[in-house]
């Protein structure tokens, strides 16, 4: 498929998503690599190209003991058929302890006994409940109940939360979660609840701290959300002029506005992958409590782990925080689709629907009086759960049960990793691979603790002026669309980014991902994006001499 590429044709390309503008990149890279030497190259999109291995092992360990225990049963009789019973709750708890010494030394065997240990030492469950979740859970066999979370899932879940939102330093109280198909579903349930329960309605106010994930610009501008939209940009530089990728403290007072009824934040940030300074995160905290109460805030904190020592907003502000937290990038688990949503059981959500006008309760009243004979009483993230399946499959609602069993050794692991051995991996990978891309580019990365480096933004133009001056700039904004640098890119070099300007970041700017690729990539997209840049301006020095 050969596209002309014209600057009208870049202008129109602009507008789509940039996960949609990618599909084009990836055909125009296909060609150049089958015109030259070269290998095409996906830095677009943040799917990791690792996996985390030891809860999986668990998971197939613990698969075999569910099938053992599914044998059991004799009802069917003896006949090679490939049928069984479904596991048995009496005395499981022995045999599952007598399952993992005939398998000492068996992978994942270790993180089964210590998760096991974990709940029923330091938390005190009860073994046979436990054993029975986790056999039923790896089987399948039953639809999720309770339909919000498993119960220990949700108790493995919640830990590993507040050691990874909340730094070990986790507010008073209990976070409620609701396992979702990845953090695309929980973004949609999210949405959906909010307008369904007249939290958030067509044309009211939100704020979106930018640059973003792409969907939480979208989804705003459909029809049936239609909000109105004020976006906060992270558009503080230093002195020199670079970027830090953070915001500035003043541009935070729109939030004191009490008719802004949500904030929307990615921490860390997608694409500049940083988190938010302490100034920042108080200055948000003393506006919720001294001028906007109300406001809802929902935080999308995927990449939090690869920041050493990271804080969420759920923790400081735990009443007003909707948090989304996807399993995916930490544990290469994209395919799984393991995500959840947390709110804190003292919320201004629930708070909210005892106030609606009567009108509003009496309609919400209605559309729940088939899950419960009091309705008014379902808190708003049990109506999350009900909304996900139209309210009425509330009864077959919930993440499938193996979903939720890898995700609960997903979190067990990560608990019980007491040296933190695989996140210092992770955060290693990461930033080994981030400095070889910016080495490579011959720009100059600034240090900076809060920086994750899942993805990296680089702006062309703070380089453009940096290397050649401000005239330059100018002659690269009245001759080039900004993503000719991506179209370039892919047609001259076969390497794939995105546009950055498709986030809301700046127009020049093109984002990268550090996760997908092996270290060693990263120098050939360096340089790419470098000699992008100057054969820029030798086409400018040339203008010059006419």
């Amino acid at each position: 498929m050969t596209h002309k590429i014209t600057r009208e044709y870049e202008k129109k390309m602009s507008e789509i998503s940039p996960f949609e503008l990618k599909n084009i990149l990836i055909d125009l890279a296909d060609e150049s690599a089958r015109k030259s030497t070269h290998i095409m190259l996906n830095a677009g999109r943040g799917n990791p190209n690792w996996i985390s291995t030891v809860p999986r092992e668990a998971f197939f360990l613990l698969g075999q003991f569910g099938l053992e225990e599914c044998a059991r049963s004799s009802e069917y009789g003896e006949e090679m058929v490939g049928l069984a019973g479904i596991p048995e709750k009496k005395r499981i708890a022995t045999r599952f302890t007598q399952f993992l010494m005939k398998h000492a030394g068996s992978p994942g065997m270790a993180l089964l006994k210590d998760t096991y240990d974990y709940l029923v030492n330091e938390k005190g469950v009860d073994e046979n409940d436990l054993v029975y979740e986790w056999a039923e859970g790896v089987i399948g066999d039953q639809y999720p109940v309770p339909d919000r979370i498993l119960k220990y899932t949700e108790v493995l879940v919640e830990d590993y939360l507040k050691q990874e939102l909340c730094d070990n330093r986790p507010p008073k109280g209990k976070f409620d979660l609701f396992a979702t198909e990845g953090g695309t579903a929980a973004m949609c349930y999210i949405f959906d609840s909010l307008q369904q329960n007249f939290l958030l309605g067509k044309g009211d106010k939100i704020v979106l701290f930018a640059p973003v994930f792409t969907p939480y610009i979208e989804i705003p501008e459909q029809a049936r959300y239609l909000f109105d939209v004020t976006e906060i940009h992270a558009c503080k530089m230093t002195k020199d002029g670079y970027h830090t990728w953070q915001y500035k403290e003043e541009d935070l007072d729109i939030l004191k506005d009490p008719s802004v009824k949500a904030a929307f934040i990615v921490n860390p940030s997608n694409p500049p992958s940083y988190g938010l300074t302490d100034g920042l995160m108080k200055r948000i905290v003393d506006i919720v409590r001294n001028d906007n109460p109300n406001l809802m805030i929902i935080t999308d904190d995927v990449y939090a782990t690869y920041i050493p020592h990271f804080r969420s907003i759920m923790a400081e502000l735990p009443e007003n925080t909707l948090c989304v937290y996807s399993f995916s990038k930490y544990f290469g688990a994209t395919g799984w689709r393991l995500a959840v949503v947390a709110l804190h059981e003292e919320n201004i959500y629930d708070r909210m629907l005892k106030e609606l006008p009567a009108e509003r309760k009496e309609q919400l009243n209605e559309r729940y009086s088939s899950i419960s004979l009091h309705p008014e009483e379902i808190r708003f993230i049990d109506r999350m759960v009900a909304d996900s399946r139209q309210v009425a499959l509330n009864h077959t609602a919930g993440l499938s049960l193996p979903q939720q069993t890898q995700m609960a050794l997903f979190a067990s692991f990560s608990l019980l990793d007491r040296e933190n051995a695989y996140k210092a991996k992770m955060q290693q990978i990461i930033h080994d691979r981030l400095h070889t891309l910016w080495e490579s580019t011959g720009f100059t990365l600034l240090d900076d603790p809060l920086r994750a480096g899942y993805y990296s933004e680089i702006d062309m133009l703070v380089w453009a002026k940096k290397f050649y001056g401000d005239d330059f700039v100018v002659y690269l904004q009245e001759n080039y669309e900004p993503v000719d640098v991506v179209f370039r890119l892919a047609q001259e070099t076969s390497l794939v980014l995105l546009n950055g300007g498709g986030f809301d970041a700046p127009e020049w700017s093109i984002r990268c991902s550090l996760a997908n690729l092996k270290r060693e990539d990263y120098v050939r997209i360096g340089e790419g994006i470098a000699s992008i840049l100057h054969s820029y301006a030798d086409k400018w020095k040339e203008s010059l001499k006419e």
